[in-house]
């Protein structure tokens, strides 16, 4: 498995619980969580990358670096419907590289860096068509699909499920990687969740932010 490994940052959410502020926008230690998504992805070795946005795209789309340096820019118009359509956007975008797997990273989580998506980026490079890290024993984000499954998800990727159909049916392949030493799986869901984004590291080095996280299962998966 030697062809590149895509990083796609879904990014498209409009961040209703908190209020109508897209995740995307929202500053983590100096930098829109969108840019540092895509940051995390290129220092872990993914490429391309692209990026599904959706809500305030514009707004998006301008703290990006446009391509070449910048990721590709997807835009999913059904974005209000789910995680499900824009990873499918994603995929589909993705259809016209010659990737031979993709890194799917979730906007709001700034606890998980480069770090965590370089070992699941190894399980691939060591054979592994489906992995994902995992905390504690416990399936979380980021997910890699080998591209002969990007047909299985795109097909059962729905309002807010995303792969997690897809990956039950294939459990028996799926490799976990095991990140809780590097990482952390809280995102920014919700107002109390904010605290996250000044958190003086993106995983466990330092001390764990004073507030009540909680380890929601992401519908990725």
């Amino acid at each position: 498995m030697t062809r590149n490994i895509a990083g796609l940052v879904l990014a498209a959410g409009g961040g209703r619980r908190l209020g109508g502020r897209p995740k995307a926008l929202l500053v983590h230690r100096g930098e829109p969580l969108v840019a540092r998504a895509v940051r995390v992805l290129r220092a872990a070795g993914c490429e391309p990358v692209q990026v599904v946005v959706g809500a305030d795209a514009a707004a998006v789309r301008a703290v990006l670096a446009p391509p070449p340096d910048g990721p590709v820019v997807v835009e999913n118009p059904d974005w209000r419907s789910g995680m499900g359509s824009s990873l499918r956007a994603g995929l589909a975008a993705l259809d016209a590289t010659d990737a031979g797997a993709v890194l799917v990273l979730l906007v709001d989580q700034p606890r998980v860096g480069a770090e965590a998506v370089a070992r699941v980026l190894g399980a691939h490079r060591a054979g592994a068509a489906l992995a994902a890290a995992a905390y504690d024993g416990v399936r979380g984000h980021p997910v890699l699909l080998g591209r002969e499954h990007w047909p299985g998800v795109t097909a059962t990727a729905e309002g807010d499920r995303g792969a997690r159909a897809h990956l039950a049916r294939h459990a028996g392949a799926l490799r976990l990687v095991e990140c809780g030493d590097v990482a952390a799986p809280d995102d920014v869901d919700r107002p109390e969740d904010l605290a996250l984004l000044e958190a003086p590291l993106d995983g466990h080095h330092g001390p764990t932010p004073p507030c009540p996280f909680r380890y929601e299962e992401n519908n990725l998966h």
